[in-house]
């Protein structure tokens, strides 16, 4: 099964200084057809004006992956951590018992570009964690490499949670495909460009979600950049 999801149906809020399309039911926007897919709760495109972010406020009990398209974002939180998230880097925030953090542009010309993804854990009650790599263009390119995952293997940041990210480039002739478990779930994001999933095209914003399938094909990509989750069902 492969359901296409359009970008101009996701939810949108506009806060001024923050525009925001969710691709699951968030704060004030709710479907109860789309609460999540598999363990993937959030997926919030974000934009962030000059000067502007988000005050401290906390979380607990969830996976939390910053993915910056454009601009940067200065992450401090509880932990001590005080970092500045650019373009390309993967950052992990386990919420675990719980945490404080805050997000900032603070460039006084440029909008800061991001996708926040929750993933629900498989583990509850753990101490709170940070982890931020940078993975560059070149190990994107024509592939799928793996960021995220229960083991950290290939150099990917470590989730606790039954599920992998996997980030990509293709333009022109790349074209790769992933074996998938057909009892578990997928979940295609493409952060931009233009790219044809199991032969459905997709623009910028749009998704597929599956289920039942046996891989994922990734083809005739214009500018693309892309996300795949391999989900629990």
């Amino acid at each position: 099964m492969l359901t296409l999801r359009k970008s101009q149906d996701r939810g949108y809020a506009d806060h001024g200084w923050l525009r925001s399309y969710h691709s699951f039911s968030f704060a004030d926007y709710h479907d109860p057809a789309f609460m999540g897919w598999g363990n993937l709760r959030v997926i919030n495109e974000d934009f962030i004006a000059p000067g502007k972010g988000f005050d401290k406020h906390g979380h607990r009990d969830m996976e939390i992956i910053s993915y910056v398209l454009a601009g940067e974002l200065a992450h401090q939180d509880s932990m001590s951590n005080i970092e500045g998230i650019p373009p390309g880097d993967v950052q992990r925030m386990s919420a675990g018992t719980g945490v404080l953090h805050s997000e900032f542009n603070h460039a006084k010309d440029q909008i800061t570009h991001l996708l926040q993804i929750w993933i629900l854990p498989n583990v509850m009650g753990i101490a709170p964690g940070y982890e931020q790599k940078t993975i560059p263009p070149e190990q994107k390119r024509g592939v799928l490499r793996l960021v995220a995952s229960p083991d950290g293997a290939q150099d990917a940041v470590t989730i606790h949670a039954d599920a992998r990210l996997y980030l990509g480039l293709f333009d022109g002739a790349e074209q790769i495909e992933l074996a998938l478990d057909p009892a578990r779930k997928a979940y295609v994001h493409l952060a931009r460009g233009t790219l044809e999933v199991n032969g459905a095209s997709l623009d910028a914003g749009d998704a597929v979600m599956t289920a039942d399938e046996k891989s994922i094909r990734l083809a005739n990509g214009r500018q693309a950049e892309v996300l795949v989750f391999d989900l629990a069902a």
